[in-house]
């Protein structure tokens, strides 16, 4: 043995028993830890299971897109937590999953309804409008009857009774009285002596517990013939026959009873159409079909929609340009003016500034609603005083844009203060004595050294301050809705409405709920968003050269 072997074996034999080596040491499994060897594998077959159960479900409601999302979903989230190969995406698999759940799919659906004419009108499947409009009936007044049930042994017996005389007339054979899938016709027997002795008849409680077995019998009287040889459930107290509106041929259409008309589904607009005699005419509720690029073209070319709307988009980017403006050049003057080191108090002064930014912005937003009341609000009240004018700040369309504005700028302005306040620190204080000792004032070293070097690391910033803005909707829901409106117009519009507050009107508000037109301009508004968001990233690379 040598040396180094000798060496190495002692070290080892004294590391053996030292706290070091029994630290790391394996230590066999505890109690909790066998436990939870244990219950592993069950818990991911509950969990495998569970989602199987899903899909299934989804699938036999008729959903199976989205029973094959879930399926594809739960497959790589299995695939990803159980197998070797899958280690190193586990901690990137919930964000990939969330983003798919909550961004790429939403967006995906709202753009696939821009090119569909869902809408208030058009809320249901062809199959189910079809199924709607065959079910649609009068009741035969003249041969409704009424009826009793009455128990034997475990089965019932149901009677009909004579509308004159109310005596009974029909008497159904033994029924079970069990809720089925499907209609259940039952052939009526004429009453007989023996049958008067039925026994007591259940009451209206116990009715109401086989109302839904009740619902799906057919009964057919024996030689009767047309609408009244059939009687459906009216009631819990009546049976009698029924006349659809509507029969159904076999190419699909649509026959209406009263007439004769047909009607037959039109799937560029969404109805059955009238055909003949009918023509021009169509079958409500309408049902959702693709229209491909309508709503498309409707913002662009019909011109009772695109002049609010065109109006509603310039508007938009005017209100998200001036605020960020405004917002910018009060921010930073405030920004350079308390960065002045003479200045007392300017811990004071900074904090109340901040104050905007600090207090929730909806409750800022309904205060200024009140500040802004025509006979009540404390400004008008200043103006009155002082100048003797109320101005109608939301009933004047310009007015009503102004006050917009000021509210905006107002919860802006300290979010780009304290951007140029950071910024500001980080310009070197030799560039300002140089430029005293050439004689330059404040406004020479504002515009040659503080903005130039402010600007460039803001301008991303501003970028993204203007999408905000473009997306405001809280301000305008809370200051005012929108109002005053356009007049004239075919789809309500708000003269203090932008883009998003707009398709928001369009789609739940007054304005026949049209979700395919709202999905289509929320989809531009996407792309809009998308451009300026593309445009940020390109500013902030060229900001790090």
């Amino acid at each position: 043995m040598n040396a180094t072997t000798a060496s190495t074996s002692a070290l080892a034999a004294t590391l053996s028993g030292s706290p070091l080596s029994q630290a790391y040491t394996r230590q066999p499994p505890g109690a909790l830890d066998r436990l939870g060897q244990a219950l592993y594998w069950p818990a991911i077959a509950v969990l495998a299971l569970a989602a199987l159960y899903l899909v299934f479900m989804l699938y036999a409601a008729g959903l199976t897109a989205w029973a094959l999302g879930v399926l594809l979903l739960a497959g790589a989230g299995f695939a990803v937590y159980l197998s070797k190969t899958g280690f190193a995406y586990r901690y990137l698999f919930p964000g990939v999953a969330g983003m798919l759940l909550f961004i790429a799919f939403p967006l995906a659906f709202t753009t696939q309804i821009g090119f569909t004419n869902y809408s208030s009108a058009h809320l249901l499947s062809q199959e189910r409008v079809r199924e709607f409009l065959l079910e649609q009936h009068d009741t035969v007044l003249d041969e409704v009857r009424d009826y009793s049930v009455h128990g034997v042994g475990k089965d019932f017996r149901l009677v009909l009774r004579d509308p004159a005389s109310g005596a009974a007339q029909f008497v159904s054979p033994p029924l079970a009285l069990r809720q089925g899938d499907k209609p259940v016709e039952v052939a009526m027997q004429a009453a007989g002596p023996a049958d008067a002795t039925l026994g007591t008849a259940l009451t209206l409680k116990e009715l109401v517990a086989h109302r839904q077995a009740l619902a799906q019998l057919r009964l057919r009287l024996p030689g009767a013939s047309g609408d009244a040889a059939v009687l459906r459930y009216l009631g819990l107290r009546e049976f009698g026959p029924i006349r659809p509106h509507f029969e159904e041929q076999p190419d699909g259409a649509l026959k209406r009873a009263a007439d004769g008309a047909l009607f037959r589904p039109d799937a560029t607009t969404g109805y059955y159409e009238g055909q003949g005699t009918a023509a021009g005419t169509h079958l409500a509720p309408g049902y959702k079909v693709m229209v491909g690029a309508q709503n498309y073209r409707r913002m662009l070319f019909d011109a009772e929609f695109r002049g609010p709307f065109l109006s509603i988009f310039g508007w938009t980017v005017v209100f998200s340009l001036l605020t960020v403006i405004f917002a910018t050049a009060i921010g930073m003057m405030l920004a350079v003016l308390l960065n002045w080191e003479d200045l007392r108090y300017r811990t004071v002064y900074r904090t109340l500034l901040f104050l905007p930014y600090a207090v929730p912005g909806f409750i800022s937003i309904l205060v200024f609603k009140g500040l802004f009341n025509q006979n009540f609000g404390e400004i008008n009240a200043i103006l009155d005083a002082l100048f003797g004018v109320r101005p109608a700040w939301f009933a004047d369309p310009g007015l009503a844009r102004t006050m917009l504005l000021i509210v905006n700028v107002w919860l802006g302005y300290p979010y780009i203060m304290i951007l140029c306040t950071g910024l500001l620190k980080a310009i070197p204080s030799d560039l300002y004595e140089a430029s005293a000792l050439a004689g330059a004032g404040p406004l020479t070293n504002f515009f040659k050294i503080t903005a130039p070097l402010i600007i460039k690391p803001l301008s991303p910033l501003l970028v993204s301050a203007f999408a905000f803005n473009f997306n405001n909707f809280v301000l305008i829901a809370l200051l005012t809705d929108g109002r005053p409106d356009y007049l004239s117009t075919k789809i309500p519009a708000g003269q203090t409405d932008i883009l998003v507050s707009y398709t928001y009107r369009i789609a739940f508000r007054d304005s026949g709920t049209d979700f395919g037109l709202a999905a289509a301009i929320s989809t531009l508004i996407f792309i809009l968003v998308a451009g300026m968001s593309l445009l940020n990233l390109r500013l902030m690379r060229k900001a790090d050269k």
